[in-house]
């Protein structure tokens, strides 16, 4: 265990978590160059080391393999006890799946609190998911998430049931470490289950180490996934129900063909105003429902409806009934 003091006569040190972004020096931020150049040691996987070759002359080095991230953490607090300046650097951004969660994990193991000697700092960077997004179009524009493929430290069940939420829900999905030498089912199984709720059309985009030299990128279908060229370099991009490929272009609407005529300037549609919720947004869906369940429906056909929890829809009908009259019989209607 690091002792959690600092030697006497000397300064306090610093860790640094240096998002680089998805690898090109264009991509970084001024303030990643910034706390790499501040730096005396700079800690770092390998290939990550070598993205930002160019800036490291004169300092201690201090490269490390894939799965020893617990080791980099521990080098970089190590060298912030002896007073160093350190850059523990991580591509796209260090708290997605990146340094930072687990450097403060040493920390936290080591007794470090914000009030101690040894600064911490997160310098942001585009992940993945930014970077892949702006080679393939927008696909990112409504709303989505990011899920890990990798069973290393995380249960099949949990990541599993991660898929079924995301692909049930309609998010567009990043999947990122899709695939590997050793992990090559996980992504098959990602299908398998997206398929249960997505059509076989859903728009895909792979990409495979984006803005750096190898770069590739594939635009296929949810069917045809399984075909594609991924590997852990690759990020996966799923679209939604509404996401299309046009023009060799992956574009998830944000909604406002929901709202505007579209091909009239913006004109409004009929029941809807500028500034204001849909008419099917919260206010005007409770309204719809109180008017649904009046009319005989009940919540259990109304959760099936609308595809929401049984005991959510008696919840929402409860908060509809305290604006207006409702059936006295609300209760025993499930």
């Amino acid at each position: 265990m690091i002792e959690n003091e600092t030697p006497p006569g000397r300064r306090s040190g610093k860790i640094t978590l240096v998002g680089i972004g998805p690898g090109s020096e264009a991509h970084m931020t001024q303030r990643a160059r910034e706390a790499i150049a501040e730096a005396d040691v700079v800690v770092g996987y390998v290939t990550y080391i070598k993205l930002v070759a160019p800036l490291l002359e004169g300092k201690e080095v201090v490269r490390k393999g894939m799965t020893e991230e617990l080791d980099r953490a521990v080098s970089a607090l190590e060298a912030a006890r002896q007073g160093k300046t350190v850059a523990l650097i991580s591509s796209g951004d260090a708290g997605v799946y990146g340094m930072a969660g687990p450097t403060y994990e040493v920390l936290f193991q080591a007794g470090w609190t914000p009030e101690d000697p040894v600064e911490v700092e997160i310098v942001p960077g585009a992940s993945a998911l930014n970077a892949c997004a702006a080679l393939v179009g927008a696909p990112l524009t409504h709303d989505f998430c990011a899920i890990s493929l990798s069973d290393l430290l995380t249960p099949w069940p949990a990541i599993a049931r991660r898929l079924e939420a995301a692909a049930a829900s309609d998010f567009v999905t990043a999947l990122y470490n899709p695939k590997s030498g050793r992990r090559t089912r996980q992504i098959v199984e990602a299908q398998r289950l997206f398929l249960r709720h997505r059509r076989p059309g859903t728009p895909v985009a792979i990409v495979k180490s984006a803005y750096r030299r190898r770069q590739h990128i594939e635009l296929c279908t949810l069917a045809d996934m399984g075909e594609a060229d991924i590997g852990m370099l690759s990020t996966v991009l799923i679209g939604n129900s509404h996401t299309f490929m046009r023009h060799g272009l992956m574009v998830t609407p944000r909604g406002y063909a929901n709202k505007y005529e579209l091909d009239e300037g913006g004109i409004t549609r009929e029941g809807e105003r500028a500034g204001r919720s849909l008419s099917s947004g919260l206010e005007g869906w409770l309204q719809t429902l109180a008017q649904e369940h009046a009319a005989g429906a009940t919540a259990q056909a109304l959760a099936l409806r609308y595809r929401l929890p049984a005991d959510y829809i008696l919840a929402a009908l409860r908060d509809a009934a305290s604006g207006q009259a409702m059936p006295s019989n609300l209760e025993t209607q499930p």
